[in-house]
């Protein structure tokens, strides 16, 4: 109870953080220096770093497919839950941990709702003439949160001591740096959609880490 407890706070202070953020983003240092002169928050830090990365369009398809391999991976315990629900005729035996997961992509999913319609800031690029918003980078939240709470996930259904557990958490820190590395280097969208785009996602998935831990005291 007191490790859940634990995990409770450090998850409040992460949505804290990103609230705060996301208010300063708002408010401080607005200016227009987007495509059809869009006012961007942080301007000044933000022009800083986009002339200093540049524009490659590399990137963009290289982030955009490690997307992909994020969804196929979120669809993958979608499966496994369906299986399960499906031979132990009941929702509630499911897997807690392929349960609360759900819950996870249903919050991304919100989330990315939530900011398509309250916009913060615009991308700094037109994307197929149109402007989109830009802030919290969704690409950014989405891989993060998917790839970071797979092996949490795939810890409690096989095992900890895994030699699976241990190759899927290299291969989602790999896909999670080169992510949020490679969508700063893109182009499309700005440092600050960026941070945003972490830190929300390292809220979301210590919501899921308190969710299975109180689970697990409970049950002990």
């Amino acid at each position: 109870m007191k490790k859940s407890k634990q995990y409770g706070i450090v998850t409040g202070i992460l949505f804290i953080l990103f609230t705060l953020f996301t208010l300063v983003v708002k408010r401080i240092d607005v200016q227009a220096i987007g495509p059809m002169n869009a006012k961007v928050g942080l301007a000044t830090l933000n022009q800083a770093a986009a002339s200093f990365f540049g524009v490659h369009e590399i990137w963009y398809t290289i982030t955009d497919y490690l997307g992909y391999l994020a969804l196929a991976v979120a669809f993958g315990f979608a499966l496994c839950g369906l299986v399960q629900l499906i031979k132990r005729k009941s929702l509630w035996k499911v897997d807690s941990a392929i349960l609360s997961l759900a819950g996870l992509y249903i919050l991304v999913v919100a989330f990315y709702v939530f900011f398509e319609i309250v916009i913060v800031n615009y991308r700094p690029v037109l994307m197929e003439g149109v402007l989109e918003a830009s802030y919290p980078s969704s690409h950014t939240m989405l891989v993060v949160a998917i790839m970071a709470s797979a092996p949490i996930a795939l810890k409690r259904l096989i095992g900890q001591d895994k030699a699976a557990v241990r190759i899927a958490q290299l291969v989602a820190a790999i896909v999670i740096v080169v992510t949020v590395v490679g969508r700063l280097l893109s182009g499309v969208h700005w440092l600050t959609d960026i941070i945003g785009g972490v830190l929300l996602a390292a809220a979301i998935v210590m919501l899921y880490v308190s969710i299975l831990s109180w689970l697990e005291s409970e049950k002990a």
